[in-house]
């Protein structure tokens, strides 16, 4: 198996998704104990995905798609329910959109516009207001996930979520992927999208200030979401240029509040749920083990 192939995933119901450049795999434990598993392999990737900037907001869309299929397929198997037609899958990632802008867009947004009425400096100076109304995004934000952390089933998730981050580690790390080799590995991953999210909400300030305060509470939103596509994109680079040098002093104090927030997204997990990392992980390694003996 080679190291240097990229590995991404996310936690599902009771399992974890695996993705690499080939193909991506949900391997997931159903309720009689055993895993179960969904493999494909990804058609010919797009020219888009490969163009600096541009890349990101493709690859976070694609991420968002697989990860609802992903999640379709874990609930199918946990909770022996019907599979999704792509267009009830696609309809879910739209309210997904609508309730995140409504949260952390349009309420950040308002919420600072208020703050004007009693801070003049807020509704006067552009850096001001778009500052604060960062700050409040990050606050909702962290409000948010210390909210939604509370649930049982959703505890359960992190902790699948911290399995994948072990697995992917041991994994970089040139480890056997044996699950009793992987628990002493961290359970933090540069690559985390909770770190992507982090740098986008940094940039966002950096961008949104751009904006200026004296445009009206329509624009000043439609703005933001127009904006996201770039946001995205120069946040995905930011993404891969630290994980490349996360070694690096200054890469280091930049995505430590990320890598801290991750305390809260993933859970210490069990063998079990190792085990199930493990043979995400391994089937989605098995799809380039198969190209390279069809072109050998």
């Amino acid at each position: 198996m080679k190291k240097d192939i990229a590995i991404g995933g996310q936690a599902v119901i009771e399992g974890v998704m695996m993705k690499s450049q080939k193909g991506w795999a949900v391997a997931v434990r159903n309720p009689d104990g055993e895993i179960t598993l969904k493999v494909e392999k990804f058609k010919k990737q797009s020219r888009l995905s490969k163009i600096p900037i541009i890349r990101g907001f493709f690859i976070l869309l694609e991420t968002l798609w697989l990860g609802m299929k992903a999640i379709d397929f874990s609930s199918k198997v946990v909770f022996k329910e019907e599979k999704s037609s792509p267009w009830s899958l696609a309809l879910s990632l739209f309210m997904a959109f609508l309730i995140g802008i409504l949260l952390f867009i349009v309420l950040p947004l308002y919420l600072t516009k208020l703050s004007g009425y009693f801070l003049e400096m807020v509704s006067t100076n552009s850096f001001i207001f778009n500052f604060v109304d960062g700050l409040l995004r990050v606050f909702i934000f962290i409000g948010y996930v210390f909210a939604i952390s509370m649930w049982s089933q959703m505890r359960r998730i992190f902790a699948y979520h911290g399995a994948e981050h072990k697995t992917i580690n041991a994994f970089e790390s040139g480890e056997c992927l044996i699950a009793e080799n992987i628990g002493n590995y961290s359970r933090l991953h540069v690559r985390c999208g909770t770190s992507f999210i982090f740098i986008v909400l940094v940039i966002s300030i950096l961008v949104f200030s751009m904006i200026p305060s004296s445009w009206s509470f329509v624009l000043k939103a439609a703005s933001r979401i127009i904006l996201l596509p770039l946001i995205a994109g120069i946040s995905y680079e930011i993404l891969k240029i630290s994980a490349k040098w996360q070694d690096n002093i200054a890469t280091k104090i930049f995505i430590f509040p990320g890598l801290i927030f991750q305390k809260i997204t993933t859970k210490e997990p069990d063998t079990a749920q190792i085990e199930v990392a493990c043979e995400a992980l391994k089937a989605v390694l098995s799809l380039s083990e198969k190209e390279e003996k069809v072109n050998a």
